[in-house]
């Protein structure tokens, strides 16, 4: 896959984690400057993506979601990135999933033009952006998600008000969770609510998010409910499009969402559409862990044999050794997300050699502050001040919201573009 389908070359660049320019930096200009991680030539902390394993990674999705018979939708809001928007779509992508309207806007505006908001359109001001983006392209592709009379009819009028017709999926939840419909009462007075609105309100199909649970047997009956909302709606020929949607997997249990959405993948009137986001850089966190228990009991992940790689990294400096067992490295919770488990080291450059080894596994971080992580080492271990040590992260989505442009690296860590991103 060409590398050139992860960046905008055009894009400027600003803030840290760059080079020495003299004039402008651009996309472009960081291609061309021959840089390498290495040789120091980037001002670190810096995050970098690592084309082998994105390649890696978009195939291996392409692959597994084909075999259920599925489409893809990346969720974009993991990194809001429009040159990765694009190379998930010229790697097969059905569309792009966003989660507010101003992110919908920023996918807009780089060109994508078949968008599901996973999240609920609510308030005047939203509604007014996305009309406004319907009406500049008539093929623009749109749809959002309700669980709520009240929200459908507002919908309902404003669009009707500007004389266009909004697509919605009826999403599904689970009590205790997030958004969703309850119970059948409730998708009922949803229903018929978009009944009132044939001409502004046009119902496409059901959705739901799998990821406010966290047991199995959980998680397949709320997919199980679905399914069985989604027949229903078919049954009573009460969509509006045909084939009509079917979401789920917007988190690492998409192989479970997979499995039981297969069944319906098959049927002529039905189009399933998967969400997961993070697995583009793979994390050492949830998607990590998913990874193990897809090898271990799902049959497609399993006869594929390999694994979702981490591509998202971090390149640090070790800044201060004040006692034996204790190091401080120049990351902290501006550089890297925190939330999930703190970032792991991967691999340690001393300057002038060769090449980087692999970090001792009993290397961990035990804190972050702002711009420093307190990283556990042994009193033999060898690391000094200056050295350079890779960080595996635990959430991406929180990584990448704290840069306005990453890297492109090659497997010698040597920066072959950079994306930015537009949060």
């Amino acid at each position: 896959m060409d590398k050139n389908l992860f960046q905008d070359p055009q894009a400027q660049l600003q803030g840290k984690g760059l080079g020495r320019f003299e004039s402008s930096r651009s996309a472009a200009d960081v291609a061309a400057a021959g840089w390498s991680i290495l040789a120091e030539d980037v001002s670190l902390p810096v995050a970098v993506l690592a084309l082998p394993a994105l390649q890696h990674n978009l195939a291996w999705m392409r692959e597994f979601a084909a075999a259920y018979g599925c489409l893809l939708a990346p969720h974009g809001k993991t990194t809001m990135s429009p040159a990765l928007f694009q190379a998930q779509r010229e790697a097969g992508a059905w569309g792009i999933t966003l989660a507010t309207a101003p992110q919908v806007e920023a996918a807009f505006e780089h060109g994508q033009r078949r968008i599901l908001m996973a999240n609920q359109l609510v308030g005047r001001r939203n509604l007014d952006l996305i009309a406004d983006l319907q009406a500049r392209d008539e093929d623009f592709w749109f749809a959002c998600l309700v669980d709520s009379a009240s929200n459908v009819d507002a919908l309902g009028r404003q669009f009707a008000a500007r004389g266009q017709r909004v697509r919605v999926l009826l999403e599904v939840g689970v009590s205790g969770g997030r958004t969703g419909v309850r119970d059948v009462a409730q998708a009922d007075a949803v229903l018929e609510a978009i009944a009132r609105w044939p001409q502004s309100v046009a119902l496409v199909g059901v959705e739901t998010y799998e990821g406010v649970l966290k047991d199995e047997d959980g998680i397949r009956q709320l997919l199980r409910q679905t399914v069985a909302q989604w027949r229903a709606i078919a049954a009573d020929g009460g969509f509006a499009e045909t084939p009509a949607l079917l979401s789920g997997a917007g988190s690492a249990w998409f192989d479970v969402v997979a499995e039981e959405f297969a069944a319906c993948a098959r049927e002529d009137g039905a189009c399933v559409v998967l969400r997961p986001g993070c697995y583009l850089t793979h994390d050492i966190g949830a998607y990590q862990a998913a990874s193990v228990r897809m090898q271990a009991g799902n049959p497609v992940a399993h006869r594929m044999a390999t694994q979702l790689r981490p591509a998202l990294k971090l390149w640090a400096y070790v800044q201060s050794r004040p006692e034996p067992e204790r190091v401080i490295v120049g990351l902290g919770k501006r550089d890297a997300a925190f939330d999930a488990g703190f970032p792991q080291p991967d691999l340690h450059h001393r300057p002038g050699d060769a090449a980087p080894a692999a970090a001792a596994v009993h290397w961990q971080v035990t804190a972050m502050m702002d711009q420093h992580a307190f990283l556990q080492v042994r009193a033999e271990d060898d690391l000094q001040v200056g050295d350079l040590i890779s960080f595996d992260i635990a959430h991406p989505c929180l990584t990448f919201d704290k840069w306005r442009h990453l890297l492109l690296v090659d497997a010698h860590q040597h920066v072959i573009g950079a994306v930015t991103t537009h949060f």
